[in-house]
């Protein structure tokens, strides 16, 4: 029997990039040390690498769809001259009270990933500093991890499966369990 795919779920804000709060301008966008080693680390190590992102400074109006992509596309482009890259990104740019299921805790995002990559979401993991990733990651049988970078330094809510000081301690830990 072929074993399906797993993945490791990344955060944005406060895991990749540094957070700022509704992020709105290339000029503002940091990428966390660590980060491009990380990445390639872990698609060495055979993970499909999936951001998920609640983007909600969209339904608020501080930004455009159209920014948020750029955005994106330059964030893309930074890792890319570092020889970095991820297999897909999704974002949820509903208001955090909307009830729609991309965004987390609700699993749409990692349920559209899994459909795309064939993904095995329980050998999976999730990279996130705030309640709403560890709790996503529960309702989809993923591992938590919580990175103490962005709000990851003050974290409060549900015990995840690991604490690590940044994306590429992450890495580390998960490479070293699979």
């Amino acid at each position: 029997m072929k074993r399906r795919q797993a993945a490791v779920f990344l955060d944005r804000d406060g895991v990749l990039i540094r957070e700022v709060g509704y992020l709105s301008r290339v000029a503002d966008m940091r990428v966390l040390s660590g980060v491009p080693e990380a990445l390639k680390l872990l698609r060495q190590a055979g993970f499909k690498v999936v951001v998920t992102t609640n983007q909600s400074g969209v339904a608020r109006g501080y930004f455009t769809l159209k920014t948020l992509k750029g955005l994106h596309a330059e964030l893309k482009r930074r890792l890319a001259r570092s020889g970095a890259k991820w297999d897909a990104l999704y974002f949820a740019p509903q208001a955090a009270d909307s009830g729609h299921p991309w965004r987390k805790p609700g699993i749409g995002m990692l349920k559209a990933a899994q459909k795309r990559f064939g993904l095995d979401l329980k050998a999976s993991y999730f990279v996130g500093d705030r309640f709403s990733d560890v709790q996503c990651a529960r309702n989809a049988g993923c591992a938590a991890i919580v990175v103490r970078t962005g709000a990851g330094r003050s974290y409060k809510g549900p015990k995840p499966d690991a604490f690590r000081r940044d994306l590429l301690s992450a890495a580390r830990w998960i490479i070293a369990r699979s």
